[in-house]
């Protein structure tokens, strides 16, 4: 082998270990970039990539999970009162080890009973979902979805005439595992699914049929004031009837009376000219 050929065979050398070392630096940043990505869905994108559950209360880390948004953070003092949770230990199974993992206790040494920690995990989920249920109706509960709901989290309502009104998520039972969650516009007075997949699986039993209108009832500030408008389809401009296969139907259900038509009661306040009549 002549000089100039081992020359340009130790060029090649060094530019296949350059190559190869660049490959490996590329796989490392993709495996740092990969890592913090699951990070971030698994914990929440406000939350820390170095939080955990073994760094911060198993109550802020469930609600900084992905998909938990709608979630408020039950106080701990409102989950150790055994009042607040009556009758749930009928329904969540591995009650007790749930109960300890929410509260961030050490298990028992006798858990033999507990065929694998994801179970309790799950009914961990379960569990704090339905105590939830039942904070978000108190004084406190309220208060911390009337700020959620301000701020927006909860998203808008996808109806155009609404002009994108805050909604609330809901629950049409009280009963786990029959509905998900469900979104109530307190313009239009209806229930809309979540435009995100990731609220596709949260159950709507965790909100039950009662915070949404408890929630303006006891912050009637909350309820907005939009001009009540429905639309009115129509064919080369003529508006189509009622009793036409493809007209409106119940339109009634939008018919709302005007807010300032109502006394604090919510009657309808008469007018003078109709007393005189």
């Amino acid at each position: 082998m002549s000089a100039y050929d081992h020359q340009q065979q130790q060029q090649q050398l060094m530019r296949a270990d350059n190559v190869e070392e660049e490959e490996e630096e590329e796989e490392e940043e993709d495996e740092e970039q990969l890592q913090g990505e699951y990070n971030e869905e698994y914990y929440g994108s406000d939350v820390s990539n170095e939080s955990g559950p073994e760094t911060m209360p198993w109550i802020a880390w469930f609600c900084s999970l992905g998909g938990h948004q709608y979630f408020a953070e039950v106080a701990d003092e409102f989950v150790e009162d055994d009042f607040n949770l009556t009758g749930l230990n009928s329904i969540v199974p591995f009650y007790k080890e749930a109960l300890d993992m929410i509260l961030d206790l050490e298990p028992e040494e006798d858990s033999t009973k507990v065929p694998d920690v994801s179970i309790v995990e799950a009914s961990a989920e379960q569990l704090y979902g339905l105590i939830h249920q039942r904070f978000i109706v108190t004084r406190q509960g309220l208060q911390q979805m009337a700020d959620k709901y301000q701020a927006g989290h909860f998203g808008s309502c996808p109806r155009t005439f609404c002009q994108s009104t805050y909604v609330v998520p809901c629950g049409r039972y009280d009963l786990p595992g029959v509905e998900t969650v469900k979104l109530y516009c307190p313009n239009c007075q209806d229930i809309y699914s979540p435009p995100s997949s990731r609220y596709h699986n949260l159950d709507g039993a965790y909100f039950g049929t009662t915070f949404a209108h408890m929630l303006f009832h006891i912050y009637p500030e909350l309820v907005p004031i939009i001009p009540n408008k429905i639309y009115a389809p129509a064919i080369y401009g003529f508006k189509i009837s009622e009793y036409s296969r493809c007209g409106p139907r119940m339109q009634w259900l939008r018919n709302k009376q005007d807010p300032k038509s109502l006394d604090a009661s919510g009657k309808l306040i008469k007018d003078s000219d109709d007393d005189d009549k």
